[in-house]
């Protein structure tokens, strides 16, 4: 069984959404708090689940005015993959230094990095993220400041995660290193839901 993917019937009206948007919003924000892992000063992990997915679509629709099927199933194509389906989680990666001639110095350091961050449940081996499988964010010089990712958890792992062992995070790159240890209980707890 997987994470619900979103469907056509399920989506709110533009009308509807109209209406309930400040109090989804106010939901989704306080669900999205939970969901993000800082590493170190620099990155931070959004991790996705049916519910920010769900706030990305109904947003996306308002914003363009979307009311067409076609246009509609554009946009839970383009998004339900970023929803996780039961073995693995997955995250949004950003890389923030607010200066911008910093940022550029540190981001062809961090060539690179969107492979090296990993998550670890207590006693087992380190997963290393599988990145940008939708396009290459990376050129020559450096790496991009958005990745997509995720992060592939065996049967034995999920197991474990939900009998309730710790669960780390980190990144090993030559140029930044961090171990997160362990994540805090209520984001291993909302994580832990996104597993079948």
């Amino acid at each position: 069984m997987s994470m619900a993917q979103i469907s056509r019937d399920s989506l709110w009206t533009l009308e509807h959404y109209a209406r309930i948007r400040n109090q989804f919003r106010q939901e989704v924000i306080a669900h999205k708090r939970i969901r993000q892992v800082a590493l170190g000063e620099h990155i931070t992990l959004f991790f996705e689940d049916e519910k920010t997915i769900r706030y990305q679509i109904q947003e996306m629709l308002r914003i363009e005015k979307t009311f067409e099927e076609t246009g509609i199933q554009d946009e839970l194509d383009a998004y339900n993959p970023l929803i996780p389906d039961g073995r693995n989680f997955k995250c949004t990666m950003m890389i923030e230094y607010p200066n911008p001639q910093v940022r550029k110095s540190e981001l062809a350091k961090l060539k690179g990095v969107e492979d090296r961050v990993w998550i670890q449940v207590e006693g087992r081996e380190k997963v290393f993220a599988i990145a940008d499988e939708d396009l290459d964010r990376e050129n020559e010089e450096k790496t991009s400041s958005v990745h997509f990712m995720r992060f592939e958890l065996d049967e034995d792992m999920a197991g474990a995660l939900k009998y309730g062992v710790g669960l780390a995070m980190g990144v090993d790159h030559p140029s930044y290193k961090v171990v997160v240890d362990p994540v805090a209980a209520e984001t291993r707890a909302s994580l832990v839901r996104d597993l079948a």
